[in-house]
């Protein structure tokens, strides 16, 4: 398997699970498609780590230079962070200090 891409191993993975769900075939066949299909979701599993672990976002440092962070997907809102501050920007960032008073 280690020639193979993972949307191709995607692929093969959704025509097992289509005949398995059909039920048509006999049980041993059932069992071969079964352990072909274990061993292609370990095999799109461990392709979804790796690339999660090279996705690196790039900020702006205190010093003004490009430094790469680690990917934070649960930090992910939707907007792209502020280049200029090196952090990602706050929830409140549009809210000033007199909205909470009201």
């Amino acid at each position: 398997m280690p020639k193979d891409k993972f949307e191709d191993a995607l692929n093969k993975l959704e025509k097992i699970v289509s005949k398995l769900e059909e039920g048509d075939i006999p049980l041993e066949e059932s069992l071969k498609l079964y352990e072909e299909g274990i061993r292609l979701s370990r095999f799109c599993n461990q392709k979804l780590d790796e690339a999660e672990k090279r996705v690196e976002i790039l900020m702006k440092g205190k010093e003004g230079t490009l430094k790469p962070q680690p990917f934070d997907p649960s930090a992910s809102s939707g907007q792209a962070p502020s280049i200029n501050s090196g952090q990602a920007p706050s929830i409140n960032s549009g809210q000033n200090s007199s909205d909470e008073d009201e």
